[in-house]
């Protein structure tokens, strides 16, 4: 559908996924490293040090194994990670719930309106499947892979520091409880948040600022937690003012993805999901800053679907198929729409 939508408006499918948006930063860091500035007219200040150095690195390491670009190195990336995060999800739910609800989890998360980006050269794959499988290694009691996995995403993304705030928690309880005296949950707990923290850090020190260098070169990108006002103000503007039709879609997707948390909050989840669902979540609607791009943002949030994947198991299976269907139609028509008409930032 993307490549056909494509074709018709004389773009290159393959140039279109590797370099849209984020996608040229982050080519640009593997290729040149960190150094990059805008001053854009109205004041604003865009550093490429707002972008985490993990999926850059492995870019840089695959241009130099293989004879491929930036782009396509960033592309095979992504789509292997797809891969990647889709095994783990369906892990996750075979173990918590049956088979059924972990191939409808990986189903509807590959579904989703914004999925296009999952083919893209964005963090979003890289990060989901870090934490999916940091996930499932915590529900297997493997606290160092835990650990080292979410270190690892800490250094991907910046809402990642959720999958760290999810192994913290998980082995604070298992400490708590005694049922491991080993020191594998306190190496586990350790390790989680480095990746994020160290990053942080290192661009603080570089800015001359060491606590609060990395969210001011953040504030440039008008990127700020202010608790959700930012969210408030400009939905009230969606009522009011006419917007391209990605902007509505926003709104509505992340209110869709609220509902689901909390509907899933109330399913008495396991602990580490509930955590890091719920910080993905707060870090989406308390930020400001790219209203459109919060659904983008709650990509890695595959717990979510819990509920609409436990449901499609209980419904008819003509039901179960109209939904899908009617699903995959927006899902394909939207992505498509997003990379060839739409000219807001994903």
């Amino acid at each position: 559908m993307f490549a056909a939508a494509a074709w018709h408006r004389d773009m290159a499918p393959r140039a279109r996924l590797a370099t849209a948006w984020d996608a040229d930063w982050y080519t640009r860091i593997a290729a040149h490293g960190y150094g990059r500035t805008l001053f854009w007219p109205d004041g604003a200040v865009q550093s490429d040090l707002a972008f985490f150095p993990f999926y850059p690195g492995l870019i840089r390491a695959v241009t130099t194994v293989l004879p491929v670009t930036g782009g396509t190195a960033g592309l095979l990336l992504s789509w292997t990670a797809a891969a990647a995060a889709a095994c783990a999800i369906y892990l996750i739910g075979e173990r918590l719930y049956g088979r059924p609800v972990g191939t409808l989890l990986v189903l509807l998360w590959g579904l989703l309106p914004h999925a296009v980006v999952l083919t893209m050269a964005y963090t979003e794959p890289v990060m989901t499947a870090l934490a999916a499988w940091s996930l499932w290694a915590i529900l297997e009691r493997r606290w160092l892979w835990a650990g080292s996995l979410a270190l690892l995403a800490g250094l991907a993304r910046p809402n990642a520091i959720a999958v760290a705030a999810a192994v913290l928690v998980a082995a604070a309880v298992e400490i708590r409880r005694g049922e491991d005296r080993s020191w594998r949950p306190w190496a586990g707990a350790l390790l989680a948040p480095l990746g994020w923290c160290g990053y942080v850090l290192w661009v603080g020190v570089r800015e001359g600022d060491p606590l609060g260098g990395y969210f001011a070169v953040q504030s440039g990108w008008t990127s700020r937690f202010d608790f959700g006002m930012g969210t408030l103000r400009f939905a009230k503007r969606l009522a009011t003012f006419p917007f391209e039709l990605g902007f509505p879609m926003a709104a509505l997707l992340t209110a869709v993805m609220v509902l689901l948390f909390v509907l899933f909050a109330l399913d008495r989840p396991s602990l580490p999901l509930l955590v890091y669902t719920g910080v993905l979540v707060l870090i989406a609607v308390g930020g400001a800053g790219y209203f459109e791009s919060k659904p983008r943002f709650l990509l890695p949030a595959f717990p979510l679907l819990i509920p609409p994947a436990l449901a499609l198991t209980k419904a008819r299976p003509r039901a179960a198929v109209a939904v899908t269907v009617a699903l995959a139609g927006l899902s394909f028509c939207y992505g498509a729409y997003l990379l060839t008409r739409a000219s807001m930032a994903l």
